[in-house]
């Protein structure tokens, strides 16, 4: 059977140059970073090298970067540690942020550790209202601001520059979970204000089980993970060398192709909304879908009403199609997309959630839409 994977947004394959990389290490270098003989040596020069390869990119130092196991430690990092070093006690977030950002933002609440957490409006596509964003900032206390740069469902892109600016007037710590973007986008931290900024390798063609943590220069935070002198002294535990490794290249090679991969990409997807428009009556798109609005990656599908509506991901994936009802990380959930629900999206409409890499194809995207079009009809109501 064929078999056609859009589900990037929850995770990417390896490229070929990452794994063949990665490979290498694992074959020729085995000494812990931490020791002084020469194999620790060696080991660890090629995780400063690493460190240096992601910093260049950003516009950053490497002593802004801090590797991490991904993208939720990173976000939990930010916040748990930004909130903790400064004695904030108000956060403003938005009710579609990843659940890395939620959930942490929520305990911290329960726990006392902050008094007040603030939602900032957003509108039926998951804009972000800067113009109530600074409301809830006129006032005499620092607040620690975190906002995706873009939605991991919808696709819905926040304006981190415009973010940054109203931080910066109101002395805010600004945290943007760029889980989704890095990579695809090019994010030079000397023009985006913003205080942290994460990445998930695994996103992004490299490896799963790390990420990196950006820290201004500007802000000094105490480590979340305790145990040993690794990150000059900011994450406990020994590095995961060949996951940096494969990190630092995934990246390398994302912003080397970047230009050539986001006309591929909006070109399929595109092509995808296009099509669907066209076969079936009463398609409808969550979340922005305009180029400039949108991540290109992403194209969150909501179909017409349908008999056995919550079998729609299961026919397609019978049907060879990877695709998701919502973030990966809350697979098997019964409670529905907190995305979803917080952008009031129409409850018996199903959606599905399409996403695409550079090894995406054309003919992929026509056998989906010919399968698509089939199930649809099948389930159509009577």
């Amino acid at each position: 059977m064929k078999r056609v994977y859009l589900d990037n947004a929850a995770t990417t394959p390896l490229d070929a140059a990452v794994i063949a990389e990665m490979t290498n290490v694992m074959e020729n270098y085995f000494g812990n970073p931490s020791a002084i003989h020469a194999l620790g040596r060696e080991v660890r020069t090629l995780v400063e090298k690493a460190r240096k390869t992601v910093a260049n990119l950003l516009g950053a130092s490497p002593s802004e970067i801090f590797f991490t196991s991904g993208g939720t430690e990173a976000d939990n990092t930010a916040i748990r540690c930004g909130i903790s070093a400064y004695g904030i006690k108000h956060a403003i977030t938005s009710k579609i942020e990843h659940h890395a950002v939620e959930h942490t933002l929520n305990m911290m609440l329960k726990n006392g550790e902050i008094e007040k957490l603030s939602f900032v409006n957003i509108d039926e596509k998951g804009n972000v209202d800067y113009a109530h964003l600074e409301e809830l900032l006129q006032n005499n206390e620092r607040t620690f601001v975190s906002l995706m740069h873009a939605n991991n469902e919808l696709g819905t892109l926040t304006d981190m520059i415009k973010v940054g600016d109203i931080c910066e007037k109101y002395n805010a710590i600004y945290h943007a979970d760029t889980v989704q973007t890095m990579g695809h986008y090019v994010h030079n931290v000397r023009e985006l204000k913003a205080h942290f900024i994460v990445c998930a390798a695994h996103k992004l063609h490299g490896p799963k089980g790390v990420g990196f943590l950006y820290v201004n220069s500007n802000i000094k935070i105490p480590p979340m993970i305790y145990g040993g002198a690794q990150e000059r002294n900011m994450r406990g535990g020994t590095e995961n060398v060949y996951g940096i490794v494969g990190l630092a290249k995934a990246l390398e090679i994302a912003y080397a192709e970047m230009e050539q991969h986001q006309n591929h990409i909006q070109g399929l997807k595109d092509y995808l909304k296009e099509a669907l428009v066209a076969e079936i009556p009463g398609i409808a798109f969550n979340g922005e879908t305009d180029a400039d609005k949108s991540l290109y990656t992403v194209l969150n599908v909501s179909f017409p009403e349908m008999d056995m509506a919550d079998m729609l991901l299961f026919n397609l994936d019978i049907n060879g199609i990877c695709a998701s009802g919502g973030s990966a990380c809350s697979s098997g959930s019964n409670i529905g997309s907190h995305v979803l629900n917080g952008i009031k999206a129409d409850p018996n409409r199903p959606s599905v959630r399409f996403s695409f890499s550079k090894f995406t194809t054309k003919e992929e995207l026509d056998y989906v839409i010919e399968k698509v079009k089939m199930v649809v009809k099948q389930n159509a109501l009577a």
